[in-house]
């Protein structure tokens, strides 16, 4: 469990950007992106090695400047659909830069490499666990981001329908977090083990 802190560091912007977007109000959505920004940061600040930035601190820092900036500068009613939507967007677009990455830096890799010898790290077994990883995580983490878009818009289009809102916007996405943080500490051994 200890190998998955720097993961979940990695991922913490997002989870609290995505309460934080739930639990202030509705024009504070700079507020969230700010904060959520300054934990990406010091995510890279205490990150080793610093530099490269890990793509997952490097992607986080980006859109939650943007969107502190937007959130900071819009009107009240320019931003109404910045309020509404960016739990589920910004999951769907990190999980999907992810994704897009997987075939030059699967984002795990940087991760791995905190805890795995430098000469295993040109291993096929090295390379197709973190492809494997990188691909699961990119996959969930947009499901995770669709779950979110769907809570809202079952939120704002009908009323009384409070556990379909429950279910899409926090009980699927506690349940894709928990079996991907089983999943990563479970994948490289049978990885390793299994028939080449």
């Amino acid at each position: 469990m200890k190998k998955l802190i720097p993961l979940v560091i990695g991922f913490s912007p997002l989870i609290v950007f995505s309460l934080l977007t739930k639990i202030l109000p509705s024009g504070d959505v700079g507020v969230a992106g700010l904060v959520a920004a300054l934990l990406a940061l010091l995510a890279m600040l205490i990150s080793r090695p610093i530099w490269p930035p890990k793509i997952l601190n490097a992607c986080s820092l980006v859109i939650f400047t943007v969107l502190a900036v937007l959130g900071f500068a819009l009107g009240t009613g320019d931003k109404t659909w910045l309020a509404t939507w960016p739990g589920g967007g910004v999951a769907i677009i990190i999980g999907a830069v992810i994704l897009l990455l997987v075939p030059a830096v699967p984002f795990t890799e940087q991760y791995a490499k905190q805890s795995v010898p430098r000469e295993e790290w040109g291993s096929p077994t090295f390379k197709r666990v973190n492809h494997g990883l990188s691909l699961a995580w990119g996959a969930s983490i947009v499901v995770i981001g669709v779950s979110r878009v769907l809570a809202e818009a079952v939120a704002r289009h009908s009323s009384g329908h409070h556990l379909a809102e429950i279910l899409l916007g926090a009980v699927v996405p506690a349940i894709i977090v928990l079996y991907m943080l089983k999943f990563t500490q479970g994948y490289p051994e049978r990885v390793a083990h299994a028939p080449a």
